[in-house]
C-alpha cells in the first residue's frame, strides 16, 4: 500500500480576498485553501492521516480503528482513506444511545465507505485512552492500528508541520496564521513549521476549549521533543460548543458567502473567521498585518 496513491494536491492554494471590514484596519486576508487538497480527505484530515497511514502499512496492519462523535469529519476521512487504500476501518462513535437510530449523513457516508461503526457509551468513551478500555475494544473488534480521536498524535503533528512550511515559504509575507481547533493536532504541527517571525492563533470550537493548550504542548513534545513555535488560543468563538451555532455566526457566515462566494462550514471554519474579523475590530492586529486563515473544509 502506498499512501501516495491518495493523490493529494500540495501545496494548497493561497488566495487573497478583499474585504473592506479588514482593509479599513490595514489588514490583508489570505485564505489557505486546504479544503482543496483532496476531495475525500480535505484539509487537515489528509495532513494528519498520511503519516499514520504509512505507519499502519509499515507495521502490516490491514485495519484502522479510530474514534469520533456522531458528526466527526475525521471518521468520514478515515473511512474514505480505507476505501481508497483497501484497508478495513472501524469507527468507535461516542454515545451508545445512537446505535438504534438512523445514521446521520456523516455516519452514513462513513458506513458507505465500508467503515464498521461501534457505538460506545459516553462514560467509557471518555476513558478511551485508558489501556484497559482500549484493550477491551481491540479484544472485541479485532487487532487494528489505532488512531486517536481527531487523528491527533505525534505523527499527525509532524504531518501538519508541512502546512507551516508551506506558509513559511509562500513568499507572501504572512504574519499571522489562524485556524479552527478541535483536538489541537493541526495547531501543534502548524506552529512548529512556521518561521520564528510568524505566529498562529487557534480558535477552539469546543466550549471551554482553553484546555487544548495542554494538549498542544503534549503533542509538540511527543512530535518535536518540546513545545515550539509562537501560538495562542482564543476560546471565545465556540458559539455554544461543538456543532452548535448562534444567530450571530449564521449571519456572519451567510454574509461572508454572499461577499466572497465561499460557503463556510459552521462547525469549524465560520467560527475561526468570525474570530479573525472580531480581533480585527478589537485592534488585535497592527496595520499592515497579513493574516492567513486556514480553510480546512
Amino acid at each position: 500500500m502506498e499512501t501516495e496513491t491518495l493523490g493529494a494536491a500540495l501545496p494548497s492554494p493561497l488566495a487573497e480576498i478583499d474585504d473592506e471590514r479588514l482593509t479599513r484596519h490595514g489588514i490583508r486576508l489570505l485564505l489557505k485553501r486546504d479544503d482543496l487538497i483532496h476531495p475525500d480527505l480535505p484539509g487537515n484530515k489528509y495532513r494528519k492521516l498520511h503519516l499514520n497511514l504509512r505507519a499502519a502499512a509499515d507495521a502490516g496492519h490491514g485495519t484502522l480503528l479510530t474514534f469520533g462523535g456522531a458528526y466527526s469529519n475525521h471518521l468520514r476521512a478515515t473511512a474514505a482513506a480505507g476505501r481508497l487504500l483497501g484497508l478495513r476501518t472501524i469507527g468507535v462513535v461516542r454515545g451508545d444511545e445512537l446505535a438504534g437510530r438512523p445514521l446521520n449523513p456523516s455516519l452514513a457516508t462513513a458506513a458507505a465507505d465500508g467503515m464498521r461503526l461501534h457505538f460506545l457509551d459516553r462514560a467509557a468513551y471518555r476513558r478511551k485512552a485508558d489501556p484497559d478500555v482500549l484493550a477491551a475494544l481491540l479484544d472485541r473488534l479485532g487487532p487494528a492500528y489505532v488512531i486517536p480521536e481527531g487523528g491527533s498524535n505525534a505523527l499527525a503533528a509532524r504531518g501538519c508541520a508541512g502546512l507551516g512550511h508551506e506558509l513559511r515559504g509562500a513568499g507572501s509575507a504572512v504574519d499571522v496564521v489562524t485556524l479552527a481547533c478541535g483536538t489541537g493536532g493541526t495547531l501543534a504541527g502548524l506552529a512548529a513549521g512556521l518561521s520564528p517571525a510568524q505566529r498562529a492563533i487557534g480558535f477552539p470550537v469546543l466550549r471551554g476549549g482553553a484546555f487544548l493548550a495542554d494538549d498542544v504542548r503534549r503533542l509538540q513534545t511527543a512530535a518535536f521533543g518540546a513545545p515550539t513555535g509562537a501560538w495562542s488560543l482564543d476560546d471565545r468563538f465556540h458559539c455554544g460548543g461543538y456543532a452548535r451555532t448562534t444567530p450571530r455566526l449564521t449571519a456572519f457566515a451567510d454574509d461572508f458567502t454572499a461577499r466572497h462566494g465561499l460557503p463556510l462550514d459552521r462547525v469549524y471554519v465560520a467560527k475561526m473567521l468570525l474570530g479573525v474579523f472580531t480581533l480585527a475590530e478589537e485592534g488585535a492586529f497592527a496595520p499592515g498585518t497579513a493574516v492567513a486563515a486556514v480553510i480546512t473544509g
